[in-house]
């Protein structure tokens, strides 16, 4: 089986000796094996595990991102950033928890810029009632 794990600037694995996927959505963890019917998932932060047809176990930490299942025969994972490892207890440790803080630091960004874009409404709205004593806004 084929499994192909890409991110916007490269091609970060194109393995063709895959035996087994598992990987992780938001309803859990599920595995693929040659085969599969036809399938089509969004990841969650995780790490993705795979075995080889020599019994070597390969791991990816992945950003999120597409899983689909092509004929039974190609698994192709497309994802906003992956990190190749052997060992899934320090991608798991280092990396997810890069990706965690990442996202924790985009959700502040959005909510701040959420509340300064409220505000300049309400300016926007008061200026408009009359109630600003003016046309001058200040952010």
């Amino acid at each position: 089986m084929r499994l192909l794990i890409t991110d916007p600037i490269a091609v970060v694995a194109d393995l063709t000796d895959v035996v087994s996927v598992r990987a992780e959505d938001e309803s859990g963890s599920f595995g693929i094996l040659r085969g599969h019917a036809d399938f089509l998932t969004t990841l969650a932060l995780s790490v993705v595990s795979w075995r080889h047809e020599d019994g070597r176990r390969g791991y990816c930490a992945v950003r999120r991102g597409v899983f689909s299942v092509l004929g039974g025969e190609e698994v192709l994972i497309a994802t906003r950033e992956a990190h190749l490892g052997e060992d899934p207890a320090a991608l798991e440790a280092q990396v997810l928890a890069g990706y965690h803080s990442e996202r924790d630091a985009e959700r502040r960004a959005g909510a701040s810029a959420a509340q300064l874009r409220m505000r300049a409404i309400r300016q926007i709205v008061q200026a408009l009632r009359g109630g600003g004593g003016g046309t001058e806004l200040s952010v």
